[in-house]
């Protein structure tokens, strides 16, 4: 298959990295600067501990010569969800044909803004759950092969399970876009925006009982929405969704806590989330609202209360933006607690 990506990041390199090993036409859309940091270097993927350089793909650094070099089976979108609208209007403002576009990206938000720009039938729901980590520009690591998900409703998803199959992905087809895309979001929720407002890895927050307390609520208010919205969870690959729901929401503390303090928490190692890398590198931005936050705007259409998954979204915000000092609740979960 002929595939444009777009973002060359973690996601992006090693999903496109792999394919183009596999023998798939692979062009990336990426900054100029790291366009040419890459197209020079090539692209080097380590799985399974066996390291790869990738040099058969294309890369420019602007939509429109990256479309021109066409045409394409599929865009993938494998940016933060904050960019998401701005590269839509910029393959727009081409003036060329867009292809569909497969949305590998966390959050329920993107699939929905892609096909307001596109069209309902040019969208194709996708969700990653393989742990990978980028150690510089045009370098991947798979640190833990789970799979990705490919929601079954559009013409090209067979071929594209098959595509990402041949590229040893592991990718598995389903029949509901939105319970697999609300299942991904459940998991994306655990000690995320805790871990960055605090400062203290995954693990520490399972742990401490006053921290776990908000952990569960967190949740258990994401599933009360998915109940509302009529979704339940759905494993992903190599993701006992189901499980996670299951103890957040009925299972003993007793039982609850250790389980998920080793599964959540010590199974991270010394990694610490998404968000709390964005704020700790001082980047001014996370896509906190576009995960707790989704959780609340959905609670708020349904009528489903959920301020703890507010209270994350509005506090990561302003430590991201600087309205407040990182120091404010830096190992002090009394002070988070005091809001809550």
């Amino acid at each position: 298959m002929r595939f444009l990506f777009l973002g060359a990041g973690a996601i992006g390199t090693y999903v496109g990295g792999s394919l183009a090993l596999a023998g798939h036409q692979v062009t990336f859309s990426e900054q100029p600067d790291a366009a040419t940091t890459i197209g020079a270097a090539g692209l080097r993927v380590t799985k399974a501990g066996h390291t790869e350089a990738v040099h058969d793909f294309a890369i420019f650094g602007s939509a429109a010569e990256a479309l021109a070099a066409g045409p394409y089976d599929v865009a993938v979108c494998a940016l933060k969800s904050f960019d998401t609208d701005a590269a839509m209007d910029a393959l727009i403002a081409t003036g060329q044909p867009v292809p569909a576009v497969l949305s590998l990206q966390n959050g329920v938000a993107n699939e929905p803004l892609i096909a307001g720009k596109l069209g309902a039938d040019q969208v194709i729901t996708g969700t990653v759950t393989t742990a990978v980590s980028k150690p510089g520009v045009g370098q991947v690591i798979e640190e833990k092969l789970r799979g990705i998900g490919i929601a079954l409703n559009h013409p090209l998803s067979a071929s594209l399970v098959g595509a990402l199959n041949d590229a040893s992905l592991n990718a598995v087809g389903y029949p509901e876009p939105r319970a697999m895309k609300w299942s991904k979001l459940l998991t994306n929720l655990t000690g995320n925006a805790t871990s960055a407002i605090l400062d203290e890895p995954v693990s520490v927050l399972f742990a401490d009982p006053r921290t776990y307390r908000i952990e569960i609520e967190v949740l258990r208010e994401c599933l009360a929405v998915m109940a509302a919205l009529g979704l339940r969870p759905v494993n992903l690959p190599g993701t006992p969704v189901r499980a996670l729901a299951l103890a957040a929401r009925r299972l003993p503390r007793f039982i609850a806590q250790p389980a998920l303090t080793k599964a959540l928490g010590s199974g991270r190692g010394d990694k610490m989330p998404s968000f709390h890398i964005d704020l700790h590198s001082g980047r001014g931005r996370t896509e906190v609202g576009f995960l707790n936050g989704a959780v609340a705007d959905h609670g708020d259409a349904t009528g489903v209360p959920t301020p703890v998954n507010r209270l994350l979204t509005d506090t990561l915000e302003a430590l991201s933006s600087g309205e407040q000092s990182l120091e404010t609740y830096r190992h002090n979960p009394d002070a988070l607690l005091a809001l809550l």
